[in-house]
């Protein structure tokens, strides 16, 4: 029987080196389980081990447009075998809708932004009259089924909307699901991320937005060029330069005894979900609006230089922990 270890399972090899570091630095056996393609015998049992599903909701965007299938195949076949599953199934179902993490954010009582789901595009457009009251009023657009900011626009007249869905550019949804959703001003030129690993508060991210980016992906590998006009992304990771302030970094006043930071903590552990990060948005109008749950985060490596303790090896440092304790005696053989 093979040693006892941490399988990571996902699609995009570009986002692991900083994780396999953490690992190696830990000490912790680790081995990846990439689900681009391959094959299990159902007839097997899995093998002995932790298992860390990462799998992205923007798999598809990186043409692998069935790995969420793929992953749905193998945390089921894990769950049945008595695996230790970490980001198991549920997670996944609430990691590629953006529809359920507002429906359990909203129900947990948290303030989230008013939204209407529309499924196809036959009736986009008079969805959105019937949500703005016919008004020319700002709102945006998400791809339900989201990450790296996918579909996210906005747009302040019905007009400007219509033309946009009657034209090439119009950005169709993997699963033909859009989100249209009230336009939200921020106090100041930032959101918020909160990051936990364990279930317990690591530190919070501030990201700032002051470019009218949507794009809040904070990996190296996520790094796009920037445009400032009318699109949807950012460069994290890069340099900020002079008199621009840096795209990521640690938010200090934001602890583990901040109300919000302690009903998030609440709610995880209700979903039973140990790694995520959560983000919300400070408006002009006094609100504390909860929008995103990411349970396959990335970490920012300035913001690691910066921070009081690591994402990366908190995340191997758990699992490790969880490794220990079911196979203490084959680990130490």
């Amino acid at each position: 029987m093979s040693t006892p270890r941490v399988y990571v399972i996902h699609e995009n090899p570009e986002w692991f080196p900083p994780l396999a570091a953490a690992f190696e630095a830990e000490g912790v056996p680790v081995e990846e389980i990439l689900l681009t393609e391959g094959q299990i015998d159902l007839g097997a049992d899995p093998a002995p081990g932790v298992y860390w599903s990462r799998m992205s909701a923007s798999s598809h965007t990186r043409g692998h447009e069935h790995s969420k299938e793929y992953t749905r195949a193998v945390l089921g076949w894990l769950e049945r075998a008595g695996r230790q599953v970490v980001g198991g199934s549920h997670v996944l179902e609430l990691e590629v809708s953006k529809v359920a993490q507002h429906g359990l954010l909203r129900d947990a009582g948290f303030d989230v932004p008013r939204t209407t789901a529309v499924f196809g595009t036959t009736t986009i457009e008079q969805a959105a009259h019937d949500f703005t009251g016919g008004q020319d009023v700002p709102f945006i657009t998400k791809h339900n089924q989201g990450g790296k900011g996918l579909g996210v626009r906005r747009f302040d007249s019905l007009a400007e909307f219509d033309a946009y869905v009657d034209s090439p550019e119009f950005e169709a949804p993997v699963d033909g699901i859009t989100l249209l959703q009230e336009y939200l001003t921020a106090r100041e030129p930032f959101i918020t991320r909160v990051e936990f690993v364990g279930g317990e508060f690591v530190y919070a991210v501030r990201v700032d937005t002051s470019a009218g980016s949507f794009e809040l992906c904070p990996a190296d590998a996520c790094e796009v060029p920037q445009v400032i006009a009318g699109a949807v992304c950012d460069v994290p990771g890069a340099d900020a330069p002079a008199g621009v302030p840096a795209a990521f970094s640690v938010r200090t006043e934001v602890t583990a005894e901040h109300p919000l930071v302690q009903q998030l903590r609440t709610f995880l552990a209700d979903q039973r979900i140990t790694i995520a990060g959560v983000e919300f948005m400070e408006t002009t109008d006094g609100r504390t609006v909860v929008y995103d749950i990411n349970t396959n985060t990335n970490y920012n490596p300035a913001v690691e230089e910066s921070a009081p303790a690591s994402g990366p090896r908190s995340i191997a440092r758990y699992l490790g922990g969880l490794l220990e304790t079911q196979y203490a005696a084959q680990l130490t053989a």
